[in-house]
């Protein structure tokens, strides 16, 4: 019965190959770090969500070493039947101190995280308004609502007022503004303060995905609703610690008492997921108190970033404006997806690994090099990168 489903999938897989869409995986023979060797050789990596060096912080991982002894390798269930331990409800509530709210339920990833909390918040009486750049975690997880949908584009806010007054005048019980609190493919912030003020006018609840914010955006790490003074204003955060927060696995949503109350009765991720892995809560526990002791990593992170974009604009590159340390390289045009995959290639040849984008993940011609600065990276590696910017475009072209 295979064989006519093998030779479509071969035809589909062939397909994705002539488009120049295949996907590749390079593997790293080291830990995930600012320096990294490949099975190619060294390089610099430019291109991991290490935005604080913690993957590899010898804190974290002596903390998650020495979990495996105190607390196992795995929970082999999932949290209601005896997959709970001290450190997990430790890591909930350190988490909801962390970032102001009233409770927090730990996820195996953000994925589930956004997968889990809108089925269970909104049915059909109910609907819900999204950026039109949100993660694709966060469209799944609407899709598997049978609230409303309506789209807004990204960060208009008079196309959100707009796509408010229709879910309004569609006599909705509940609405929902959902956002990514940075646009992961841009490295640009939600306004969050005007889409909380538009949220208030319309009687809207607010959701945001801030894995790219949390724990190094705003001046204590919280993340986007920080930045935009709106703490407690933010109904429902998601977020990763699978990125700044050790880069392990795991997600979480925080939130009032009672939307967290009524996820652990009836979020199908969470119920159904064996409980995160006891060494990834403790070296979490431990990233958590990194961020919350110093500022360091965050004041390197800042000045590594504005580096770069320094630097790559005296060279002539073209950059999406920020200050967000995923920095677009800007490559448009017709032949734009060519040169930043011919140029990711030869600076990953001369030991600097990044990655270039181009349709269906980003608009047609808006194909770039996204780079990633992390705190872990010395400010003579950042110059490194951008001497191999320049001597892959005059080698490319």
């Amino acid at each position: 019965m295979y064989g006519a489903v093998k030779d479509e999938l071969a035809a589909t897989l062939r397909e994705i190959e002539e488009a120049g869409l295949y996907k590749r995986e390079r593997e790293l023979t080291t830990p995930q770090a600012a320096h990294v060797a490949t099975t190619g050789g060294e390089a610099l990596n430019f291109c991991a969500n290490n935005y604080l060096g913690f993957a590899d912080h010898p804190d974290v991982v002596a903390a998650s070493r020495a979990a495996l002894d105190e607390w196992g390798f795995g929970m082999a269930s999932v949290r209601f039947i005896c997959g709970t331990q001290t450190q997990h409800t430790r890591l909930e509530r350190r988490l909801s101190e962390f970032l102001g709210t009233e409770e927090t339920i730990l996820y195996s990833s953000c994925f589930d995280a956004n997968g889990g909390v809108f089925e269970v918040l909104f049915g059909a009486e109910d609907a819900i308004v999204s950026d039109e750049l949100n993660h694709a975690s966060i469209i799944d997880g609407i899709r598997l609502s049978k609230a409303a949908r309506f789209r807004y584009r990204n960060a208009d806010m008079a196309d959100l007022r707009g796509q408010l007054e229709a879910a309004r005048a569609g006599g909705a019980r509940r609405v929902c503004v959902v956002t990514d609190g940075v646009f992961s493919m841009d490295g640009s912030f939600a306004p969050l303060d005007e889409i909380c003020d538009l949220a208030d006018e319309f009687g809207a609840m607010v959701l945001v995905d801030d894995s790219h914010a949390v724990g190094f955006v705003g001046a204590g790490g919280r993340g986007t609703p920080e930045l935009f003074g709106v703490v407690d204003r933010v109904d429902i955060l998601t977020g990763t610690l699978g990125k700044a927060l050790g880069g392990a696995s795991g997600g979480y949503v925080s939130s009032h008492r009672e939307v967290v109350d009524l996820l652990r009765q009836r979020s199908r991720p969470y119920l159904f997921s064996n409980s995160v892995a006891p060494a990834v809560v403790a070296g979490s526990l431990t990233a958590l108190d990194l961020v919350s002791g110093s500022s360091e990593a965050r004041e390197s992170l800042q000045a590594n970033s504005a580096l770069f974009r320094e630097l790559m604009t005296e060279a002539g590159f073209e950059l999406l404006p920020g200050s967000h340390p995923i920095t677009p390289v800007m490559f448009p045009g017709e032949d734009g997806a060519r040169q930043a995959a011919a140029i990711a290639d030869h600076m990953l040849g001369n030991g600097v690994y990044v990655i270039a984008f181009s349709f269906p993940v980003v608009p047609r011609g808006r194909a770039r090099i996204r780079v990633q600065l992390s705190a872990a990276h010395s400010a003579d590696d950042v110059r490194t990168c951008v001497a191999a910017f320049v001597a892959a475009r005059e080698a490319v072209g």
